[in-house]
């Protein structure tokens, strides 16, 4: 079995299609059509990753991915039929691991859902025994970083993304670089996966996230881990 997929999808056709397709792939796949069903399926069995559309009928898929984000930190690839970029961006800021619009070819989500899941537990640089930047102390072996001697909660993909910062300290990273070695796919990459999560990875790692001094953007060219 590749894997367990919860997919939070209120339109049954789209469902029961996706979910076919998916178990040709070799995933096991569980359906649920509201928000608070896919909440209860997740908590009563945990998937490896969960897939939830934007537009549901009880919560948005806005309020589901952070009410998921406070249980689990599971993969989450959100589905939208909204196109612009507020409501791409809002969705990965809500605790969104990666998107895809309606309609989509199931071959592309399953490609994205490869990449997710191979990566999963797992930092995407070698393992060292550790980074220290001041009072930032990253250790990848252990899973862990802690800011002033306390541990901070980052999701996976905003560790894989601090780890490869810090494996490349002091080089500039281009946002196509960082899809291909956090997300594990470029060509059906979007600059802004690498931008929202730098800028939530900012949060918890900047005195001062509007203006910051560790990860520094570098105009035109990508970011940058400033030793």
């Amino acid at each position: 079995m590749a894997g367990r997929i919860l997919m939070v999808e209120d339109d049954q056709r789209i469902r029961s299609s996706t979910a076919l397709a998916l178990e040709d792939e070799g995933y096991e796949v569980e359906g649920a059509e509201t928000a608070e069903d896919g909440l209860a399926a997740f908590l009563a069995r945990p998937a490896d990753l969960v897939i939830v559309d934007l537009m549901l009928p009880d919560m948005d898929g806005f309020e589901f991915c952070r009410a998921l984000r406070a249980q689990a930190d599971v993969p989450i690839i959100v589905v939208t039929a909204r196109t612009d970029t507020h409501d791409v961006v809002a969705g990965l800021e809500a605790g969104a691991d990666d998107y895809v619009t309606k309609p989509f070819v199931v071959k592309e989500l399953a490609a994205r859902i490869r990449a997710h899941l191979r990566r999963t537990g797992r930092s995407s640089a070698p393992a060292e025994d550790g980074w220290e930047f001041g009072d930032l102390v990253v250790s990848p072996d252990a899973g862990e970083v802690r800011l002033r001697g306390q541990p901070l909660h980052l999701t996976r993909t905003e560790f894989r993304l601090l780890c490869e910062l810090a494996a490349h300290a002091g080089k500039v990273l281009a946002r196509e670089a960082l899809l291909e070695s956090v997300w594990g796919y470029d060509y059906f990459g979007d600059s802004r996966l690498v931008d929202v999560h730098m800028r939530r990875l900012r949060t918890k790692v900047e005195d001062d996230p509007a203006n910051p001094t560790l990860i520094v953007t570098v105009r035109g060219l990508g970011y940058k881990l400033v030793p």
